[in-house]
């Protein structure tokens, strides 16, 4: 039985991401084009109606500036997830949104948060600490390479800069945290040898067989040979057939 591959590349990979950065460009559009007031649709803390920009928040953004300096973290973090946690790609994403913009809409003190920041915070940091947690070299390799591109943003869950929602960063790094232990074992896990499986025996495994208990290492030859032969002659043509010869092997027993 073949065993499962669990990192494994598929066009979805690359259209799951490109549609999810195509809405939030074409909610843009409209913003701008058609109805700019859409924009006071995102998480206004402690109000009722503030309770809808949990869902609306990702997809609405300040201005040009603010959309393109999400969309490239965010695409390059999407294609990641699908690739790397394919089974859970869509569960961290759709559940990254509703329980960070809750933290968001429950800490916050003002104003209205808007932006996919908080969604690429919730990346950040889950395929950080889950590489970390699986203990798997390439999900390791993985959060190596996110620390280094991302870990700059670290200091963006403090107060440092004004108009910046601090609150919805720090929603999502301790979001990604409660899902890289939520999802503990829904990942791939490192392959193992043979000899490394729990019920391995010794002594069943032909290799094995091979040495003595001093460790030497035996080749099995075959001892005896007996041949069998028979020639046929074929009346019609008087040719003589080839030789069937039969080869029987027998164990040393030393």
């Amino acid at each position: 039985m073949s065993k499962p591959q669990h990192f494994k590349y598929s066009n979805n990979i690359i259209i799951y991401p490109l549609m999810i950065l195509f809405v939030n460009w074409l909610v843009f559009w409209y913003q701008v084009r058609v109805d700019s007031g859409i924009k006071s649709f995102g998480v206004r803390p402690q109000k009722l109606e503030g309770l809808l920009g949990i869902i609306t928040s990702p997809f609405l953004h300040g201005d040009i500036n603010h959309l393109y300096n999400n969309s490239v973290p965010l695409f390059v973090l999407t294609v990641a997830l699908f690739y790397f946690y394919n089974k859970i790609a869509w569960r961290v994403i759709g559940f990254g949104i509703l329980l960070s913009g809750f933290m968001t809409w429950l800490i916050a003190s003002s104003g209205n948060h808007i932006g996919a920041s908080g969604l690429v915070y919730v990346l950040v940091s889950f395929m950080f600490f889950k590489g970390i947690f699986a203990k798997h070299y390439r999900l390791i390799a993985l959060s190596l390479v996110v620390i280094f591109l991302y870990g700059s943003m670290i200091w963006y869950v403090f107060p440092i800069k004004s108009g910046m929602s601090w609150e919805g960063h720090l929603s999502g790094l301790i979001t990604g945290l409660v899902f890289a232990l939520i999802f503990r074992k829904q990942v791939a896990k490192p392959e193992r040898y043979k000899w490394e499986q729990p019920d391995y025996n010794e002594d069943d495994d032909p290799f094995m067989k091979h040495f003595d208990k001093d460790g030497n290492f035996i080749e099995f030859e075959p001892e005896d040979v007996e041949m069998e032969s028979e020639i046929e002659i074929k009346p019609e043509t008087k040719e003589v057939e080839t030789p069937k010869v039969n080869y029987i092997f027998r164990k040393r027993d030393d």
